[in-house]
């Protein structure tokens, strides 16, 4: 614990909050809000609100207060990340927080001022904003200081980034506003143009978890899924297969390697071929997703690997970037 407050790292993300305090994550949350839209009262937070999806009534909104990696309704978001660091300081703070926050590359600095603005009014001392390829690279362990070129994919749930690191800054970099939530999209679009079913986003979401893919696999996965049928209204249930997953899959997929590519046109010949000789490491909720290693090397020629944590990696990066403020100053965003 610092002597004047704790010191955090925090990887606000479209789909999931993570805290990370003494290198450890302290707090892994849905980023999902439960609002009374009558009286404007938050009703529940993180993982509670996440379980009322679908089950609520009218007056009851659930919500996910940043879209696309960033933040959509400020009101709620601060008080969100007012909540959640309630949960890991205590109720009652002689003193406030220091935070390193995560944002994507390429946001407009209202966007940066946006999360810089809601953290403070969220109760922290102190707000520092670090990019989430540059996080990442840090949390990953990469040696980022160096002169040699490392390549850093974020597949995350509302953005994907991929982000070339050297001599501790971004020398290329791109990102492509859409992640794991289009790929759930994408399912369940698939699922109501073949069976003429309709499926929830969880629902879709569960089936590219349990049998998700995307390259064909050795061994054919199925599961059961329950949904309304669109001629009839009734429920009525369907085996949905990996093959049939990794289908679904492709164009979406095909976005995301696009950011990708275009970093890899836009880098010095130097830089290209420390790439080449070291490889990329990919990281974020997306790269959970069988055999998406595969896929990102087939598509670029470049070979790839996960990362050890591919989830925390970000937030964990995010406090140890607030212990190298000394050199990570000149590169951070300001707003």
């Amino acid at each position: 614990m610092a002597l004047f407050g704790k010191n955090l790292g925090i990887d606000l993300g479209t789909v999931n909050t993570l805290i990370c305090e003494g290198g450890e994550i302290v707090l892994h949350e849905p980023t999902v809000v439960a609002v009374d839209i009558e009286e404007l009262k938050i009703v529940e937070v993180g993982q509670a609100a996440r379980d009322m999806d679908g089950r609520v009534p009218e007056a009851i909104e659930v919500m996910r207060p940043l879209r696309d990696g960033v933040i959509a309704d400020f009101e709620i978001t601060h008080r969100m990340l007012g909540y959640f660091l309630e949960r890991v300081c205590g109720p009652t703070r002689l003193f406030k927080p220091r935070l390193m926050m995560t944002i994507p590359y390429g946001v407009t600095s209202v966007e940066s001022r946006a999360v810089h603005e809601a953290a403070l009014q969220a109760g922290s001392r102190e707000v520092f904003l670090i990019q989430e390829p540059l996080a990442a690279a840090i949390g990953v362990g990469l040696p980022v200081s160096t002169p040699s070129g490392n390549l850093v994919v974020n597949l995350g749930g509302g953005v994907t980034q991929a982000a070339v690191l050297s001599l501790g800054g971004i020398v290329a970099a791109d990102t492509v506003r859409m992640g794991g939530i289009r790929l759930d999209e994408a399912i369940a679009s698939y699922v109501r143009k073949k069976y003429g079913l309709i499926i929830g986003p969880r629902t879709a979401e569960e089936a590219k978890v349990r049998v998700g893919s995307a390259i064909p696999q050795d061994e054919e996965q199925s599961m059961e899924i329950q949904g309304q049928d669109q001629v009839t209204g009734l429920p009525r249930m369907i085996t949905l297969t990996t093959s049939e997953v990794v289908e679904a899959l492709q164009e979406a997929l095909h976005l995301q390697t696009a950011a990708i590519r275009n970093v890899l046109e836009r880098i010095p010949p130097e830089l290209a071929s420390d790439i080449m000789d070291r490889g990329m490491v990919i990281c974020g909720g997306g790269a959970l997703l069988r055999g998406i290693d595969k896929w990102i090397t087939r598509e670029t020629g470049v070979a790839s690997y996960v990362a050890e944590d591919p989830v925390n990696c970000t937030a964990i990066g995010a406090l140890r970037g607030l212990g190298m403020l000394d050199k990570l100053r000149r590169v951070l965003p300001s707003v």
